[in-house]
């Protein structure tokens, strides 16, 4: 995502497992292989979210995972790329949704959410509980909260404080739900977002930003590396108002999430888009290996 306008910055969600194995020693010896320990086979760590498919996703199923880094295949910046959003249904009656094409250009980007603690822009966001990455290369950062009801997000800022670009800083009036939960089909949202006294690129910013979201299928969505059962089609279409004057900038984004991995695809459409099932995306991501 490029611009204040684009939609939403990516969660860093992983399902995280651990395995230790205990194993036995043994001496050249063989005399002493019947003193030696039996062998005892380690344990898995518990997951921390294990998906039940239930239909429906809740907050405790996208809780941030923080420092655990996750990889998207994302198209090279100023390119395009064809999608297919609508999806088709198959001979079971499930929608799906045929991501899984490779491409020689696809670029890997590295999404980690972390703690504001040490940030330059931490104190801005008093409320603010973790950051991640809002564009693919790193250079802006989005704030986020999420409880029980809601994911939020809190404003945007420059990964360094003093950028060669210039410094990028602003924060809504109050936090935004991006997201609103349960998020099942049928769910619909709004949101309105008003930014003051803001900074982006070095210059003065001022606009307001209003969120349509809507939780709108579940089906098959078919990647690479992945194939997820029961992913929930998530549209969004942004209006952004600038207080300079000038047209509103139209943006529309589809995202698909899955229970406790957070956003596994996302497809971000050119700018002034209209169509909702549009087949051309300024950015295309997916969660990769």
């Amino acid at each position: 995502m490029r611009r204040s306008a684009s939609l939403l910055a990516s969660r860093a969600l992983l399902l995280v497992g651990g395995l230790g194995v205990l194993a036995a020693g043994c001496e050249a010896n063989r005399t002493h292989l019947a003193d030696t320990n039996p062998y005892e086979a380690g344990t898995t760590a518990p997951l921390s979210c294990v998906p039940n498919l239930d239909g429906q996703i809740d907050s405790s199923e996208l809780q941030p995972a923080l420092g655990i880094a996750a990889k998207y295949l994302v198209n090279a910046a100023g390119t395009s790329r064809t999608v297919d959003v609508a999806g088709m249904t198959n001979t079971s009656g499930q929608l799906v949704w045929d991501w899984a094409t490779s491409y020689a250009d696809d670029q890997v980007a590295t999404i980690e959410a972390s703690s504001l603690s040490g940030k330059w822009y931490a104190s801005s966001f008093p409320d603010g509980q973790f950051a991640t990455s809002f564009d693919a290369g790193d250079t802006l950062e989005a704030v986020y909260s999420q409880d029980a009801s809601g994911f939020y997000l809190h404003g945007l800022a420059s990964t360094e404080e003093s950028p060669a670009s210039g410094k990028t800083l602003w924060t809504y009036d109050k936090p935004v739900a991006l997201y609103t939960f349960p998020l099942k089909p049928g769910a619909s949202w709004t949101q309105t977002g008003v930014i003051r006294n803001g900074l982006v690129h070095g210059s003065p910013y001022a606009a307001t930003d209003v969120y349509q979201g809507t939780d709108d299928a579940t089906g098959q969505l078919v990647l690479p590396d992945f194939t997820f059962t029961q992913a929930h089609r998530l549209r969004f279409v942004v209006i952004t108002t600038f207080s300079a004057g000038g047209n509103p900038i139209v943006s529309r984004q589809v995202s698909f999430l899955f229970e406790c991995a957070g956003e596994v695809g996302r497809a971000t459409s050119m700018p002034g888009e209209t169509n909702a099932n549009f087949t051309t995306a300024a950015e295309q991501r997916r969660l990769g290996t």
